[in-house]
């Protein structure tokens, strides 16, 4: 999977070079290309906003540049596009699976300042994602959101098949606890039912924490049973 971005501030994405995401990249697994929207801005400064008709506070990106960064990168929109925006729909576990299995390379539009042009969205993109309830400065903590939660589903990206579909919202609860060494830690023990090796209690014991957990912490999950 290649995921293509359209950004105003590419050096926001040297983040993504770090960590599982980052060996998935040198690994060949996932592709990443950042694209900076202001070389595609006919304007001679490369400005890419102005003030929105009929008033208002803030600047919108215009429509002109947006739609050479999308012809240069998807001419033939072979692409999946998607425009990081409150006004989407929310981006769940489920979502990011949905999106990797359509085996489709991504190419995501970071908005900035009041937002963008509606002419471009309609134009150029095949739906909107928010990342939740919050406004934030830029969409492009949100595309790195949308990138790291899509590319766990890549064949290889995790150490474990496993892993993807053993954490929290992958069967609609959260994740139980974990453990690790060492068994004693300042007089707080592991549970000795995952010592047991008993591998039928050792996962009603999680299935049974993790329950509690989301009654807890999200009980608008159970809701949905």
């Amino acid at each position: 999977m290649t995921v293509k971005i359209l950004t105003l501030f590419p050096k926001m994405f040297d983040a993504l070079n770090e960590s599982i995401t980052g060996r998935a990249v040198k690994a060949g697994l996932v592709g990443i290309e950042v694209i900076d929207i202001r070389d595609f801005s006919n304007d001679k400064h490369k400005k890419c906003d102005d003030i929105p008709f009929g008033g208002g506070a803030g600047m919108v990106m215009t429509p002109a540049p947006i739609y050479n960064a999308v012809e240069f990168a998807d001419k033939n929109h072979e692409c999946n596009r998607i425009y990081m925006s409150p006004k989407g729909k929310r981006l769940t576990t489920a979502l990011a699976k949905e999106i990797c299995a359509e085996n489709k390379d991504l190419l995501i539009l970071c908005g900035h300042y009041e937002g963008v042009d509606q002419r471009v969205l309609d134009m150029c993109f095949d739906t909107e994602i928010s990342i939740g309830d919050y406004i934030l400065t830029g969409g492009e903590l949100a595309a790195m959101v949308l990138t790291d939660a899509c590319a766990r589903f890549v064949p290889g990206v995790l150490g474990s098949a496993e892993s993807a579909e053993d954490e929290s919202f992958s069967d609609g609860m959260l994740e139980y606890p974990q453990y690790t060494r060492p068994f004693d830690f300042m007089g707080e023990k592991v549970p000795e039912v995952l010592i047991s090796g008993h591998h039928a209690n050792i996962g009603k014991w999680r299935s049974e924490r993790a329950r509690e957990i989301t009654e807890k912490m999200r009980p608008d999950l159970l809701k949905k049973d």
